[in-house]
């Protein structure tokens, strides 16, 4: 018989953790599965476990709980116990030691060695680790090196346990709590307590709003300067996020002061003090109105950086547009005809003008869909560089659009960082002071260069080396901040070669044939003979999960032999809905690598990374050599050392636990991350829900990401509305004006 409880009063609860159900790390809320230290409880359940719910820290299998809060009755899960306060203390029963050491908890100790350490200590265990570590030697496997780990990570687990009681009152995540103990260690607390927004500043993963919930709490003023200073950099991270260079001043100050909620009074003198401390720049921007004989007045607020980004990219390549005699003009003198041996009658008149206009120009530009001949192009022109015997390289933004490009023209190509020599803590080898020994520099997938690594890239340029930017500026722009390729070709800088004639063996491809009549704003066509080219109607977001969930595991593999792991890739326009990158992640996670007894998983920062996983980098990490959009697989996960090791193309990369946020998974990705990426096949959601996205050069791009099968799902309202919207999203750059301008020192 269940004891009477009273609805409304406060009751008390002890007992220790079994297992947790579930754990969100962004507000703490848990369902776990408590064993109440007393046999008559209400809830109790057949296994004797009771269901408590609420906001509450992290916790391991076996910790032991006293908790005060309420009994209520949830319509579908019955009865559960919801906490105000909960307070944690190491488990004393054998048994709850057993669980609490083997849950991976404290570094350098899993399952097998917990149960060897209690086996040998029993209820002493803690005491044993906490005053006489040296004494773990005495259990099998364990020698001096791995004593002196588990010490360390168990006077390391109690100080963030001190850090999470703290910041568990302002609602910070136990990730979080970790991330801040590894930057700052012993000094954690005095930091948080004394100055929260320098945590926005300098751990990833914790951001101004974070940062403002701890700051509230603390008591600190809404009108306080350091709040408002934090406030005008964070609209302006969230303005370079969204790829602006800078912010107009006027919207820079409204987005601010809606933000943090103060009379925008506030808000220019903050700007006043950051721009005296050089975090930011403001400049008169004069801007062409659509009338050439108007022009506005605009002031500009960058963040530093990128404000010595697009100055620094301007004046670099203005002066390699001017630079003479260019390293190339010799061999300018041997083209002054078509017949020259390597320009033969198999390339169109379009690609020889491309190879002849990056011989005679120190910086050219060739752009052109799919299917138009770009490589052979750059093919004929690698021979001419070869013959006459000068040195060359060919560079991608990523790691999968080099791979492509080497393999495309047959010759070796690198990513930026790579070409550049960048190693951590020494950053670019190749530089102004010590540039690329080459006479020609082929930079590929240009539309997805941002600001910040073109600048980079510029400085390893010497003036008299030709740079050729090779890209289709009919796709998404990048990534990260900037329109770089479109700013160049619209500024009049360079010459532009545009390749426009699909040649016959791409003809066959209705992937190409319909890339090009989106590009041209036209619908494609599903024939029911085409064998590259399909559409799976589907009208609500559920609907389209369904099918692209079959289509990815059953579907395709059956009838193409196709790998889903491997050859198959979603590319979502949207994140959040059924039919977004999220849900369909988690959806295709569950059938395409179910858990298994024998497959190891671990939930961090809200997701669960399981062994076999395909996952996604999110952040350019240069002391790994991953970057931004770089897709691999989960190989292992280690309980004892707590790591993740993923391969990506070969390469294994080791990521401790505390670093996971930079990992997603990556059945399904955003179309914006696919971009200098080909996948064998590609799946796309397209739904009229998806509105605010529906945009020509977002389907252009995910179409133009297939190699060998398009599949779209979706209907055909939303994709004509796709291919009639051709407004592309403009940013706030000023890369175009400058280059425009008279060379200035920099």
């Amino acid at each position: 018989m269940i004891p009477s409880f009273k609805k409304d009063s406060t009751d008390r609860l002890t007992g220790s953790v079994e297992r947790i159900t579930f754990y969100n790390p962004e507000n703490g809320y848990s369902v776990i599965r408590l064993r109440p230290d007393r046999r008559k409880v209400p809830g109790i359940n057949r296994e004797g476990l009771v269901t408590v719910v609420g906001n509450l820290p992290e916790m391991s299998p076996g910790e032991f709980l006293h908790l005060i809060g309420r009994w209520e009755k949830h319509p579908q899960h019955g009865l559960q116990f919801s906490v105000e306060n909960c307070e944690q203390t190491l488990p004393a029963s054998v048994e709850g030691i057993r669980l609490y050491l083997g849950s991976g908890l404290i570094k350098g100790i899993g399952p097998v060695l917990a149960e060897r350490i209690v086996a040998h200590f029993g209820a002493q265990t803690f005491e044993v680790i906490e005053n006489q570590p040296e004494s773990l030697a005495q259990v099998r496997d364990i020698g001096e090196k791995r004593t002196q780990q588990i010490k360390a990570a168990w006077q390391e687990q109690k100080q963030v346990k001190e850090i999470v009681l703290y910041l568990h009152a302002h609602n910070i995540s136990t990730n979080l709590a970790v991330k801040i103990f590894k930057q700052y260690g012993a000094e954690s607390l005095e930091i948080v307590q004394n100055d929260p927004y320098r945590l926005a500043r300098d751990i990833y993963g914790i951001g101004f709003k974070t940062a403002d919930r701890i700051a509230k709490s603390l008591g600190l003023p809404q009108d306080h300067p350091s709040r408002i200073e934090a406030g005008v950099v964070f609209a302006l991270n969230e303005m370079v996020d969204g790829g602006n260079v800078y912010s107009p001043q006027n919207e820079l100050l409204d987005r601010a002061a809606t933000l943090l909620e103060v009379d925008p009074s506030l808000v220019l003198p903050a700007v006043d003090r950051l721009l005296a401390v050089d975090r930011i720049r403001v400049e008169q921007l004069s801007i062409p109105d659509q009338n050439p004989r108007v022009v506005r007045e605009q002031t500009a607020v960058y963040l530093t950086p990128f404000y010595q980004g697009e100055t620094g990219v301007a004046d670099r390549l203005r002066r390699l547009a001017s630079a003479r005699p260019a390293r190339l003009s010799a061999l300018a003198r041997t083209l002054s005809s078509t017949n020259h041996p390597v320009i033969d009658t198999n390339l169109s008149a379009e690609q020889v003008e491309a190879v002849r206009t990056a011989i005679l120009h120190p910086v050219s530009i060739l752009t052109g869909g799919p299917g138009t001949g770009k490589t052979t192009a750059l093919k004929a022109l690698i021979r001419l560089l070869e013959m006459a015997h000068l040195q060359f390289a060919l560079a991608s933004p990523t790691g999968r659009a080099a791979k492509r490009l080497s393999e495309a023209t047959g010759y070796p190509a690198s990513t930026i960082h790579r070409l550049l020599n960048f190693t951590p803590g020494n950053g670019f080898l190749y530089n102004t002071e010590n540039p690329l020994p080459v006479e020609l520099l082929v930079v590929d997938e240009v539309s997805m260069l941002d600001l910040l690594l073109a600048n980079h890239l510029l400085k390893g340029i010497k003036p008299g080396t030709h740079l050729l930017l090779v890209g289709d500026v009919d796709q998404l722009p990048s990534v990260g901040a900037g329109d770089v390729l479109r700013d160049i070709i619209d500024s009049g800088l360079a010459p532009v070669t545009r390749l426009s004639t699909i040649f016959r063996q791409a003809a066959d491809s209705q992937i190409v044939v319909n890339a090009h009549r989106i590009n041209h704003g036209q619908a494609p066509v599903f024939n029911p003979k085409a064998t590259d080219f399909f559409l799976f109607p589907a009208h609500t977001p559920d609907e389209a999960a369904q099918w692209i969930q079959e289509i990815v595991s059953q579907r395709i593999p059956n009838k193409f032999g196709l790998n889903p792991r491997d050859e198959i890739q979603v590319l979502a326009p949207m994140y959040r809905g059924p039919a977004g990158v999220d849900a369909i992640n988690s959806r295709l996670q569950a059938v395409l690598n179910p858990p298994t007894l024998d497959k190891i998983e671990r939930s961090l920062y809200g997701s669960i990374f399981r062994v076999g996983d395909k996952v996604m980098q999110t952040e350019n990490n240069y002391d790994k050599e991953v970057f931004n959009g770089d897709i691999g697989w989960i190989e292992s996960i280690s309980i004892v050392d707590h790591t993740i090791g993923v391969n990506f193309d070969g390469k294994k990369v080791i990521y401790d636990w505390s670093e996971a946020d930079q990992l997603t998974l990556a059945y399904a990705i955003s179309i914006h991350k696919a971009q200098g990426s080909e996948f064998p096949s590609v799946v796309v959601p397209i739904l009229t829900q998806h509105y605010m996205m529906l945009q020509r050069n977002l389907l252009y791009t995910a179409v133009t990401r297939a190699k060998r099968l398009c599949v779209l799902v979706g209907d055909q309202r939303a994709i004509h509305i796709a291919v009639k919207n051709n407004r592309v999203a403009q940013r706030y750059t000023a890369l175009d004006l400058r280059l425009q301008q008279e060379l200035s020192y920099y």
